[in-house]
């Protein structure tokens, strides 16, 4: 039998792991992930075979990584955050009753997701129920997204984007706060912190009126609050309610 784990690696720095998803990248014989994330393992790892395909080779990847599995190497599969959570476990199981056959299973190990490493940079972003929303229209229409925004404004709930922001949607992030807009007042408390755990990382926090143009991109994790959120002295609360009680 042989295993792939598939791992989620945190923000992106070793401390950021959890003891589980360090201890199955050490027993494996083999590291399969995307480009970008390979090179946020420790140097530790530097000297294990891998295996790594660009941005949407998705399928081509996770399939690598399973025949490599088939051939009895125990295989981790590395993902940014967390490994169920827009990353790569539902695929590889979905892809895995191929291989069965072979005596290849599937482990999944959860990581640290950018809402909660995020949040923890800002303060206290989500203190209560939230959501997450990709951004993205890859894999989900934009029509689809935006009816989420406003289901999700309707209901109260704080809000964190993943993929805000890219080259082929530069107005992503511009167009889900116009959704927002008809439905939150324009001073809602907002935040943002770019490359989490990463060089570069920084934190910034603002009005949802404001958040309208923030220059984000694809390492940006976006945070919008409910109304219950504020902001004081550079951070982003949302409160349970406990002192209130």
């Amino acid at each position: 039998m042989s295993e792939v784990a598939v791992i989620g690696l945190g923000p992106g720095y070793k401390e950021g792991m959890t003891f589980e998803a360090y201890e199955a990248i050490k027993a494996a014989d083999v590291i399969c992930g995307f480009t970008t994330y390979i090179k946020l393992l420790p140097e530790e790892f530097a000297d294990k075979p891998v295996i790594s395909t660009g941005m949407r080779g998705e399928v081509e990847r996770c399939t690598k990584a399973l025949e490599a599995a088939a051939e009895g190497k125990n295989v981790a599969m590395v993902c940014s955050g967390d490994s169920g959570l827009y990353g790569m476990a539902a695929l590889v199981y979905e892809l895995l009753p191929q291989y069965e056959d072979k005596g290849v299973t599937v482990r999944t190990v959860c990581g640290v997701t950018a809402a909660l490493s995020g949040s923890a940079r800002l303060g206290a972003a989500i203190g209560e129920d939230f959501a997450t929303i990709s951004l993205s229209n890859y894999l989900v229409t934009t029509e689809q997204i935006h009816q989420r925004l406003a289901a999700l404004a309707d209901c109260g709930m704080c809000m964190v984007f993943y993929n805000p922001r890219s080259h082929s949607r530069p107005d992503g992030l511009r167009d889900a706060c116009d959704v927002l807009l008809k439905h939150l007042p324009a001073e809602t408390a907002c935040g943002a912190v770019k490359n989490i755990g990463r060089e570069g990382e920084h934190t910034d926090v603002m009005t949802l009126a404001e958040l309208r143009d923030y220059d984000a991109d694809m390492f940006t994790a976006v945070f919008v609050g409910n109304a219950k959120t504020y902001i004081r002295n550079g951070k982003l609360i949302t409160p349970r309610g406990y002192a209130h009680d």
